[in-house]
């Protein structure tokens, strides 16, 4: 053989060793990162374990809520509402009316109120009054005031749904009711004032 085929031979197998050498590079290149990225996998698994292993601390404010919840619990357990009340203020009525209609249901269930002023919207039963005013049956005087009866009557209902919302035993309870003078305007260009008055209902025990 000739020089020249041996050093062809030399750089052959030079540049073989060379690409070996690469190669065995490259795949401990490549091995080396799969161990990291398993070893990143890991870790991440760990933590996340660690995490959801962690007991749940009660924060302060769900505690304040709870104990606020319970408290409201125990009172409302312990104080319920023993009245039921309703105003009516500046009513577009007489006051002398009123006053007799007050006379009239005071003391009364409240469902009995309620059937009497129907019957007088009806003109079934009068209302007691006093004054030159002209004799009814059964009664020395009396008339039926329309207005005042039909806003009492609106009073009375809101009572008795007041009562049922504050889980009274409203047929055990009395009917207490005062009415008043409200301020009354002036009319126009000051020819007389409108009516105006003050109603309040109350439910109480019947002792």
């Amino acid at each position: 053989m000739d020089q020249e085929q041996k050093t062809e031979i030399k750089k052959r197998e030079a540049t073989k060793h060379r690409e070996e050498d690469m190669v065995a590079e490259a795949k401990q290149k490549v091995e080396k990162k799969e161990v990291e990225v398993r070893e990143e996998t890991k870790d991440v698994k760990e933590k996340e374990t660690k995490i959801d292993k962690k007991p749940e601390k009660a924060s302060p404010k769900s505690k304040d809520v709870k104990g606020s919840e319970l408290k409201k619990s125990e009172i409302s357990k312990v104080a319920k509402k023993t009245e039921a009340k309703v105003n009516g203020k500046s009513l577009p009525i007489s006051t002398k009316h009123s006053i007799a209609v007050c006379n009239f249901i005071r003391g009364k269930d409240i469902d009995t109120a309620i059937k009497m002023l129907e019957d007088v919207r009806q003109y079934k039963r009068a209302v007691p009054m006093r004054g030159e005013i002209p004799h009814r049956k059964g009664i020395m005087s009396g008339r039926y005031p329309q207005n005042a009866v039909m806003h009492f009557v609106k009073l009375l209902n809101s009572l008795k749904s007041n009562a049922i919302v504050n889980e009274m035993e409203y047929e055990t309870y009395k009917l207490f009711c005062v009415s008043n003078v409200a301020s009354r305007p002036y009319r126009r260009f000051g020819r007389g004032r409108f009516k105006r008055t003050h109603v309040e209902l109350k439910l109480v025990k019947n002792n």
